[in-house]
């Protein structure tokens, strides 16, 4: 059972001069204001670019034509915006690899050859064995805007769902393929979000809403969740209603299996963070869920059951995370047993049960640690790895004794390394192809106090050598929230700053995991401006230290880090040149009433609570927006199929900060065509979005390249 939820350095380099880009004064589309009133508890609240969250009306497909061309013209003045578009592609085209991994007697993995817009599956028969194309996204549309969202093999090897995405929307559609003849199945499952496929028998459990009314599928509210059974041969209109409660429509459930199909365990979730868990043995003749844990308090999980006993990840009472084992017969929290704990030094991210053993993921000041247990819990050893940085892998079945694990970081291309567990021995397996000579970067780590005192972790990455004088163009990256670790990956995109003289900074914020749950909850509800602190200390530490200066500093943060940049500008908009606001949550009064956006008010606060309302309003990007105030150059990014965080969210911030601009620097926007949250995105939209970005930050910056 699977677990739950570059380059060579050209010899005549690039040159970094001066052009002093003139101030010029900028006409920006007109957004109609209409009075529109809200009033909270006693407070009265204008949202007068309301008009703009019905994205299926012409009046908003107007002004979204009018941005992207008033974008776009601005665009047309970087003269080098091509240029970079170019280098990128270079950067971008190499076979890229990703893990084998292991289903019956075939392995699978994913390849891209460099600028195909979807990453392909291939099957072989070894792993040093001929591969052949098994499944071929790109066949799936002429764009590439079509993505394989997920595989969901059967227990018995004969099947493999599997998930798509159109246009980078959460909605999926489920297929499924006979493995042995390669046959499409007539089976088509639709409407189906936040979900995957548990096989059991001849048919699979997964999760689906209602069908949304027309005009309202990337926005309405998602509530009512059901979980079926479909039966392989069947129409959806026949699947069996497994579990649904009338009277909770924002609690998801959703239905697990154990890898020998014994087990069923039913979670049941209204947020972000925190489940409830039952189960069900199927040798028994309960009828009835049994009930682990009842409330929302924590996380909780099973691994999968090592026979009668289940093997479960949580971080009830235990901030660090912990492994326990229950027993079906007395399954209350006072009768588990711990199996493996993490600590305030090695907080434990995540463990797998592969090879008769447990694989435990620790993470210590963000980076990656493998120990191996027995069964009972006992420590063997730890995993000698390629060096300090982030390591993923060591998946497979309990009796599968090779598996993989990547290495990577910064300035280090992932390579995927071949582990034999009864051995301990590691080799390579695949090194990457990127055209990067890593010896000529590097990375570092720093700790720098925030507002309260704090220490934060940074990591920092540039070419050797690099002379520190105030002036590098410098991207600093932060998210701060929802218990997401941020960690230094590799980015092929990082590459064009690194060649060009300039310095990726990445901020690990509270509200992320990376010191377990005391950090989270330390940058959530009313402790939610450490966050934002946390970000602003960041931009003063790069200035302290040498590296740069708000005249040279670029911010960027998507999602909830969108929110993070757009607090953040109305907090300090002296902190930085340029800003990256990214499909962010904006407006902090009304995200509740969008698609999934009710599962965010554990992370928070709603806006129904008289005390959650005053802090949201407090920081709110979109409601302390000042009007007459300086801002800094801005390129605010969302995109028309984005139904996680949908784009009104961007669309009125944008609207009211060009209406409150007090200077001279340009507020952009980009809305992405049949583009989503991020997800899915085709390779050939990527490269232009980052040509794009650093071209703006460049220009913005007074550069040439």
């Amino acid at each position: 059972m699977k677990n739950p939820p570059i380059i060579i350095i050209v010899a005549s380099f690039l040159v970094v001069v001066l052009h002093h880009k003139a101030p010029e004064e900028l006409r920006y589309p007109v957004t109609e204001k209409v009075a529109t009133i809200d009033t909270y508890f006693d407070t009265t609240i204008a949202d007068p670019y309301r008009w703009l969250e019905d994205d299926y009306s012409n009046s908003t497909k107007s002004w979204v034509s009018k941005q992207n061309a008033f974008t776009n013209s601005y665009m047309r003045k970087i003269p080098y915006r091509r240029k970079i578009e170019k280098r990128l592609k270079e950067i971008w085209n190499y076979p890229s690899q990703g893990m084998p991994f292991k289903n019956g007697d075939k392995y699978y993995f994913y390849k891209n050859d460099g600028l195909q817009s979807q990453s392909v599956l291939y099957v072989q028969d070894s792993p040093t064995s001929e591969a052949k194309v098994f499944m071929d996204p790109n066949q799936l549309s002429n764009d590439g805007t079509i993505a394989l969202g997920g595989t969901y093999f059967s227990n018995d090897h004969k099947y493999m769902g599997y998930s798509v995405s159109i246009a980078g929307s959460d909605w999926r559609e489920l297929h499924v393929k006979n493995l042995s003849t390669d046959e499409l199945l007539p089976d088509h499952l639709k409407w189906v979000k936040f979900s995957g496929m548990a096989w059991r028998g001849d048919g699979f459990y997964y999760k689906r809403y209602p069908t949304p009314d027309e005009n309202e599928e990337l926005s309405a509210s998602n509530e009512h969740a059901k979980v079926y059974y479909h039966r392989l041969g069947t129409s959806q209109e026949a699947d069996e209603l497994i579990f649904y409660e009338l009277d909770k429509p924002k609690l998801a459930p959703s239905i697990s299996i154990s890898d020998d199909e014994r087990f069923m365990f039913l979670y049941r979730s209204s947020g972000t963070y925190g489940n409830m868990l039952a189960f069900k043995d199927t040798k028994s003749s309960e009828e009835e869920w049994t009930h682990i844990v009842d409330d929302l308090n924590s996380n909780c999980w099973i691994m999968d059951n090592v026979g009668d006993q289940l093997i479960a990840q949580t971080d009830r009472n235990a901030p660090f995370k912990k492994i326990v084992r229950i027993d079906p017969k007395n399954p209350q929290e006072s009768n588990w047993e711990t199996l493996i704990e993490g600590t305030q030094d090695r907080v434990l991210s995540s463990v797998n049960l592969v090879g008769g053993k447990f694989f435990a993921h620790f993470t210590q000041d963000v980076t990656s640690v493998w120990r191996v247990y027995d069964l009972d819990g006992n420590f063997l050893y730890d995993v000698d790895l390629p060096g300090k940085g982030i390591v993923g892998g060591f998946g497979g079945k309990k009796d599968q004794m090779i598996t993989w694990y990547t290495f990577n970081n910064s300035v280090n291309p992932s390579t995927i390394y071949q582990y034999d567990i009864k051995q301990n021995i590691s080799i390579v397996y695949k090194e990457s192809e990127a055209k990067f000579d890593r010896d000529s970067f590097v990375l570092k780590q720093d700790f720098y106090p925030s507002k309260d005192g704090t220490m934060i972790p940074i990591f920092i990455a540039h070419k050797k050598g690099l002379k520190m004088d105030g002036k590098r163009p410098t991207l600093l990256y932060a998210y701060g929230g929802f218990n997401i670790s941020i960690k230094p990956y590799f980015s092929k995109a990082n590459s064009f700053l690194y060649e060009n003289d300039g310095v990726y900074a990445i901020a690990n914020l509270r509200g992320g995991s990376e010191y377990g749950q005391d950090w989270h909850e330390a940058g959530m509800l009313h402790n939610k401006q450490n966050v934002f602190d946390d970000f602003i200390a960041a931009a003063e530490y790069l200035e302290k230290s040498g590296i740069t200066t708000p005249n040279y500093l670029a911010i960027r943060g998507g999602s909830n880090g969108g929110l993070l940049i757009g607090a953040v500008l109305n907090q300090r908009p002296d902190i930085c040149k340029v800003a990256f606001p990214e499909v962010g949550v904006m407006d902090m009064l009304r995200y509740e009433k969008f698609t999934i956006g009710h599962a965010w008010a554990v992370e928070y606060g709603s806006v129904a609570i008289k005390e959650h309302f005053t802090n949201l309003i407090g920081y709110s990007p979109l409601h302390t927006i000042q009007t007459g105030k300086n801002y800094p150059s801005v390129l605010v990014y969302t995109a028309d199929h984005d139904d996680r965080v949908v784009p009104a969210h961007s669309f009125k911030y944008v609207a009211a900060l060009q209406n409150g601009q007090g200077g001279s620097e340009p507020i952009l926007v980009r809305i992405g065509q049949s583009a989503g949250h991020g997800a899915g995105k085709p390779t050939k939209k990527i490269i232009k979005e980052y040509a794009e970005k650093w071209a703006f930050m460049f220009y913005e910056m007074g550069l040439d390249i």
